[in-house]
């Protein structure tokens, strides 16, 4: 039987991986909330070339990202969680399947935000019960650093794709914190294992890393299906394929997914619909059921006019001619999306890519 830990903040931080354990956290680490080295410098640069495309937030919020006591002065140390979301299948296997729309892993079940936030609010409860000190609860939307900071935890490395990769459960991992103003730091950065290798930006269809370690979101098919508006740049039009909210690419070819071990949070399993979902259904669908569909799903953060126009991308790369008629009342007066120049412009780039050059003509 082992021997319960004797120092006050030892058993302190083994009550709080206990409570991280039975919500469902696959590893926890205690890192200082003060500025991460050379993140500053890391994100101005980012910034300044631009690879931040039309996020306006974040240069908007860059005094704010730089430390987590840059949000809360109170903040002494960053209690970082991660939650494995590990897939049953290897995710490059759903590009081969033109047919249907390719949601990203993490996306395919209900909105993780509100799983880890949920769970992550409990455990805060219960380290301010108990120990008596201030806390706050962080998950993705506020701007704060989660990756940098797990990285100086320990808990893993930011790879040559700028993910946190992990030894114990590869790329799939989604991230959690907890700032408190109580002094329990341990650092114990974890060494980088990537080595020579470079899938990661090998794969990459669009070519979005200029270089190991750092990324150009503007050029990325996550943020050109998640978080921008209008238009997409024909140049990257092909390159989606059949993916239309998201892309696991470079996460997937992670030789660490080796290791990975498949999810187990039940919340996060793939919802009914979303495991690669015929295009024709999607290409008929309507905003009231793309709300009803995508309810609690990380989805409608893309909104209807934006999702309907990847899935229309992903359409024209099918090559299926039967889609064609469906594609067709998109210009047509009578669809609820044919004023929108987004989807005509984008519709008739489908056309382009299935109908013969004669056929097509007709259409214009």
């Amino acid at each position: 039987m082992s021997k319960k830990p004797t120092d006050p903040l030892t058993r302190i931080r083994q009550r709080i991986r206990d409570d991280a354990a039975s919500e469902g956290f696959g590893d926890i680490a205690f890192t200082s909330a003060e500025a991460v080295p050379h993140l500053a410098d890391r994100l101005d640069a980012f910034i300044e070339d631009g690879h931040h495309g039309s996020m306006a937030w974040i240069p908007e919020t860059r005094d704010r990202r730089i430390a987590p006591t840059a949000m809360w002065d109170a903040a002494k140390t960053a209690i970082v969680m991660v939650m494995n979301y590990g897939p049953d299948h290897d995710p490059m296997d759903n590009l081969k399947v033109k047919d249907a729309g390719n949601i990203s892993v993490y996306a395919r079940g209900r909105d993780y935000h509100d799983v880890i936030k949920g769970r992550l609010k409990q455990i805060a409860g219960r380290i301010a019960a108990r120990e008596g000190v201030m806390v706050k609860v962080f998950v993705d939307t506020a701007p704060l650093m989660e990756k940098p900071l797990a990285a100086q935890a320990g808990l893993g490395w930011q790879g040559k794709h700028t993910n946190l990769v992990s030894r114990d459960y590869g790329s799939w991992l989604f991230l959690g914190v907890i700032l408190t103003d109580a002094d329990w730091a341990e650092d114990a950065i974890s060494d980088d294992h990537c080595g020579s290798c470079t899938r990661c930006l090998d794969v990459c269809p669009t070519n979005a890393f200029p270089e190991p370690y750092r990324l150009d979101a503007s050029r990325c098919i996550s943020y050109l299906t998640i978080e921008h508006d209008g238009m997409i740049p024909e140049e990257f039009r092909r390159a989606m394929g059949n993916r239309i909210f998201g892309c696991d690419d470079c996460l997937a070819v992670c030789p660490w997914n080796s290791f990975a071990q498949q999810g187990q949070e039940a919340k996060l399993k793939a919802l009914d619909g979303l495991d690669l979902p015929p295009l024709a259904g999607l290409l008929a669908m309507d905003e009231a059921q793309f709300k009803t569909t995508f309810a609690g799903s990380p989805v409608r953060r893309a909104g209807y006019v934006n999702f309907m126009r990847n899935v229309i991308i992903a359409v024209g790369n099918s090559g299926q001619h039967g889609h064609v008629p469906m594609l067709k009342t998109f210009l047509s007066k009578g669809h609820a999306l044919a004023g929108n120049d987004v989807i005509k412009e984008t519709a008739l780039w489908a056309l382009k890519q299935l109908l013969p050059k004669d056929q097509f003509s007709q259409v214009l």
